[in-house]
């Protein structure tokens, strides 16, 4: 899974932090977490391309929630950065080779089938959990973190220059 995943969940949960619906740019949100902004601003543009958060043009403008969290789901987040594919793809190498099998295989490879059983408890798991829930134990684990974020934002310190990172991608 790339580092857009977590960008993208941290994301929505400052939007969820900023207050009042407020639009927030891309850039802001990277320098929050010193990340580079055009990458983040990619895993924002599939947040808005899956309806969890919505888009604004202009100086103004920016991003926002544009459902509530305890409607968005850690696998709604996933699908959106990372696609809807499944994570492990079974290519048929047990046909390969001189230790190939009979044509066609007997059997369902037993190695995709206990992939395919692990990615359905996964994404079962992931879909299960709300970003709400996720806000809830943030803020149990660091109760300033909201106020913190909203008086940096009102704040309007100029975006700092983002590291420069590489993507898992």
């Amino acid at each position: 899974m790339s580092e857009g995943v977590e960008w993208a969940l941290h994301s929505c949960l400052n939007l969820a932090w900023s207050g009042d619906g407020r639009a927030v740019s891309a850039a802001r949100l990277a320098a929050w977490h010193e990340l580079p902004a055009a990458y983040l601003n990619k895993q924002l543009q599939a947040l808005a391309r899956a309806g969890i958060v919505s888009s604004t043009p202009g100086p103004r403008g920016g991003f926002r929630l544009a459902r509530p969290l305890d409607s968005i789901t850690l696998m709604d987040v996933v699908a959106a950065v990372e696609g809807p594919d499944e994570a492990f793809r079974c290519a048929e190498i047990r046909q390969q080779g001189p230790g190939g099998g009979e044509e066609p295989p007997a059997a369902d490879c037993a190695i995709a089938h206990a992939m395919g059983r692990a990615e359905l408890a996964w994404r079962r798991a992931l879909a299960a959990q709300t970003l709400d829930e996720i806000r809830q134990q943030a803020e149990r684990q660091a109760p300033e973190a909201p106020e913190r974020l909203r008086a940096w934002l009102a704040a309007g310190a100029p975006a700092a220059p983002a590291a420069h990172r590489t993507s898992d991608n």
